[in-house]
């Protein structure tokens, strides 16, 4: 999933440079917001770097995501796409329902 960065997580009169806010036409609301929580972020360099971070929480009420990046990025990248690989959600199998009747 391809999330345009809108501008670095700020304050008044701070500005985090390795934080972002994400948004995507498809995410319009807390609750598809929340399911993206934990998934890994990638924004690639105009020479090929791929600098990591993940989702780590909800930016407002209308699905925009913050973003932590293990360095920062350019000014220059606010405006530009992010790639977003959403986490995995495993189907339980007949098995681990049954481990987890027993176990209660």
């Amino acid at each position: 999933m391809k999330m345009t960065i809108k501008n670095f997580r700020r304050g008044r009169r701070t500005q985090h440079t390795n934080q972002f806010v994400l948004v995507h036409d498809s995410v319009d609301s807390k609750t598809k917001a929340a399911k993206l929580i934990g998934s890994k972020a990638e924004w690639k360099t105009s020479s090929g770097k791929i600098i990591k971070g993940k989702i780590t929480r909800i930016h407002g009420g209308k699905g925009a995501v913050i973003a932590r990046m293990e360095k920062g990025l350019p000014g220059t990248a606010i405006s530009t796409k992010m790639n977003v690989i959403e986490k995995k959600t495993t189907a339980k199998t007949k098995t681990t329902a049954k481990k987890e009747k027993k176990k209660q």
